[in-house]
């Protein structure tokens, strides 16, 4: 049996991680990146960033599809980047080709002011 931090480190692994910094860039850029907050709507209901799509990760495999192409640039994101390194792997295994995990989550982008929504 395998800890949930060697599960993390495994998925962490096999995705690509960016900076808050660095989404933030993105998103002012020519084509931003969809963002996905997989965080429980307890946690979404007091603040996400701006634009956000919201499904919390236990809901991932059944509503994504509805929701993002296959073929979109997303940068998926939750409290601290945990859950969130989980999601880009799920959303990987997929057939999503364009897929990243926010590093340091919802705390790292509060950390460089990012813009949120209420």
């Amino acid at each position: 049996m395998k800890t949930d931090a060697e599960l993390l480190a495994e998925a962490k692994a096999r995705i690509r991680e960016v900076s808050a910094a660095d989404t933030a860039k993105a998103l002012g850029g020519p084509t931003p990146p969809i963002l996905l907050d997989v965080r429980e709507p307890k946690e979404t209901n007091l603040g996400r960033i701006a634009g956000a799509k919201v499904i919390p990760l236990g809901d991932i495999r059944n509503s994504v599809e509805a929701t993002i192409p296959h073929d979109a640039n997303v940068v998926v994101y939750c409290a601290r980047g945990n859950r969130s390194a989980f999601a880009a792997d799920t959303l990987q295994q997929m057939g999503y080709t364009n897929v990243a995990s926010m590093a340091g989550g919802w705390m790292a982008w509060m950390t460089i002011d990012g813009p949120v929504e209420g």
